[in-house]
């Protein structure tokens, strides 16, 4: 009776678990958005007409999510000719429970990290890239040949720099974000370190494929256009506005490479959830990785030559 879930755009996936605890932990990991709890009577009770009850387990610092979950669920219910809740009691109708697992999260709070997220963003393009082709279309860079300074100590300069002054930022965006919601935030000075690690390493990770994109690159135009550009395509498939499971297969493809996915997901992990170390520890080994990965293609593409 739960097909109706499913046709359409499939934003709905069904997962059958036989067992109640497997399904509210996975909710609580990150691996579902929600679980549907069926009691063995339903069918018996719904025949019977004697109230069968539906619990939904809820991820509800996904707000988004949840409302769409619960939206198909009635959906599902519509298709039975049944209703949810009614006003009056009904002893035919069956009655659906929604547990939330978390504290109440409002939309505007659930922005907060991407707004973190695009800060460092932004941070990486002032201070990181825009700085070296400054230094370039101005003629610094001819002074760093005449120093024994190595391509390494260029890259490492600008990325220490860039990282100090953007975690700076995104720890303003932060506060400010956390002031302005009201949002409380979950976890003490555990979850501080947790969120500022991932801040480091998304810095670190963003400051190097600017590197490498624009290393050899000498007019700031070109920084604008690309930041531009890049800003798109790696924020709105991050699931900072929408969940990534509403996506189209080739965008939710996407931003499984998406550095920027990981980072939100492991914010709204510590900040909403109170997540420990091992349920984002995923997001921070693919930030380790991809931090890497670009900052051996920047010493690849940069040249320390005019």
């Amino acid at each position: 009776r739960a097909e109706p879930i499913e046709p359409g755009p499939h934003t709905v996936q069904l997962i059958y678990l036989s067992d109640v605890t497997e399904a509210e932990k996975g909710v609580r990991e990150g691996k579902f958005k929600g679980a549907v709890v069926i009691p063995p009577d339903f069918s018996k009770n719904s025949d019977r007409g004697t109230a069968p009850q539906v619990g939904l387990v809820l991820d509800n610092t996904e707000a988004v999510a949840a409302a769409a979950l619960q939206q198909s669920l009635l959906e599902a219910f519509n298709a039975l000719r049944v209703d949810i809740l009614p006003v009056r009691s009904d002893p035919r109708v069956p009655q659906m429970y929604p547990i939330e697992l978390y504290r109440k999260i409002d939309y505007d709070a659930s922005l907060v990290p991407g707004a973190v997220i695009m800060a460092i963003f932004m941070g990486t393009m002032i201070t990181g890239a825009f700085n070296l082709v400054m230094d370039r279309f101005l003629g610094v860079h001819e002074a760093y040949l005449s120093t024994p300074l190595t391509k390494i100590d260029m890259i490492l300069g600008i990325l220490i720099s860039g990282v100090l002054v953007t975690t700076l930022i995104s720890l303003v965006v932060l506060g400010a974000g956390i002031w302005m919601t009201q949002v409380p935030v979950a976890g003490g000075a555990v979850s501080f370190l947790a969120v500022l690690l991932v801040i480091i390493l998304t810095a670190m990770g963003l400051l190097s494929m600017m590197c490498a994109l624009l290393s050899r690159v000498d007019h700031p135009r070109i920084v604008g256009l690309l930041g531009g550009f890049l800003n798109v395509i790696f924020f709105f498939p991050s699931g900072a506005v929408y969940p990534v499971e509403s996506f189209p297969a080739w965008l939710r493809a996407f931003s499984k490479v998406n550095p920027e996915t990981y980072s939100v997901h492991a914010l709204k992990s510590v900040l909403f959830k109170g997540a420990d170390w091992r349920a984002v520890q995923g997001d921070i080994i693919f930030l380790i990785g991809f931090t890497l990965v670009m900052f051996a293609l920047s010493m690849k593409t940069f040249k320390r030559d005019l």
